[in-house]
């Protein structure tokens, strides 16, 4: 029962009943409501501010798992470019070094993936779309890689015939040294007496004495009777490689014929511009003339090298 209000008439001296009316009730209602709704909405931002509702806790924890998992990511990526980049420092400075290959330029290693819609599905500067892009720059990096070791493989396996075909051997027994009688460079003619180009070495030994193939090749050449050369073989190595026997008594191989390096070819003669029994020997690269003597490593201390070095370089009268 709702509780009676009065007040005091100071003109009748009486207490008089106060009426309300419904608008007065309307009013005093709508109030209450709003005071209500305003503390409502105050108590729930508060509560929103410093509480999070069961969907935002979810979706946090979600992301914090994502966020977890993404960095274990980003761990494994810098890994694996970690282990990409001494692969291509041993690629580059050893490997490559050693098959006296060009390093493959760092425009080419580091060269991005194309596609300009390529992450247009990713939203833009997200983590999603910026791991996708760093995968597919080390894909596109170790498949540059792989194709590198595959130009590895077949210059290792050219290595080994170049190798092979290189002249690396004396062309005559010569253990002692002696035998080299003049070198290569400007040297007196033995018949013309003046200064003369001589193009060769000259190994003096005597007639019959065994001459070997210097390197892997085949016979370019296998003829008689040169008015200056004589009796000549010539072998072609490949490579730029030409390797030229001259003066020869008798030869024991023809045209078209594959040798093998030590493999013997004929023996030493005088025929030719010749005075006397010897072998002139020379090395042609990519048709022009060499020093033979930068070619004799292979049998030969690092000290008998240098000897022969000395040798060759004294300024004697040549053979022929």
């Amino acid at each position: 029962m709702a509780r009676i209000k009065y007040y005091y008439d100071t003109k009748a001296c009486n207490y008089e009943r106060i009426k309300t009316s419904r608008w007065d009730v309307l009013l005093a209602l709508l109030g209450y409501l709003t005071a209500s709704l305003v503390l409502a909405i105050i108590i729930s931002l508060l509560y929103h501010t410093y509480f999070d509702s069961p969907k935002e806790a979810r979706l946090k924890k979600e992301n914090e798992t994502l966020k977890f998992h993404y960095e274990l990511i980003q761990k494994e990526i810098n890994k694996g470019n970690a282990v990409l980049a001494y692969l291509q420092y041993r690629d580059d400075n050893i490997y490559r070094t050693i098959l006296e290959a060009d390093p493959i330029p760092s425009t080419v290693r580091t060269a991005g993936v194309g596609g300009i819609n390529r992450y247009k599905a990713f939203p833009k500067d997200s983590l999603i779309a910026s791991t996708v892009k760093k995968v597919d720059q080390l894909k596109r990096q170790l498949y540059i890689q792989t194709k590198s070791y595959d130009d590895i493989v077949r210059l290792a396996k050219d290595k080994e015939k170049r190798l092979a075909a290189t002249p690396a051997i004396q062309p005559i027994s010569n253990r002692e040294l002696k035998r080299l009688a003049s070198g290569f460079g400007i040297r007196p003619h033995p018949i013309y007496k003046v200064p003369k180009m001589h193009y060769g070495v000259d190994f003096s030994a005597p007639r019959g004495t065994p001459i070997y193939a210097t390197a892997d090749g085949v016979v370019r050449l296998a003829k008689k009777g040169h008015a200056a050369f004589g009796n000549r073989i010539e072998i072609d190595h490949g490579y730029g490689l030409v390797t030229r026997y001259c003066h020869l008594a008798s030869f024991n191989v023809k045209y078209g014929q594959k040798v093998k390096r030590g493999e013997r070819i004929g023996c030493v003669g005088s025929t030719g511009l010749a005075t006397g029994p010897h072998l002139h020997y020379e090395v042609l690269k990519d048709g022009k003339n060499v020093n033979p003597v930068y070619y004799f490593f292979n049998d030969l201390t690092a000290a008998d090298y240098d000897k022969l070095i000395r040798l060759a370089a004294i300024q004697n009268q040549s053979l022929d």
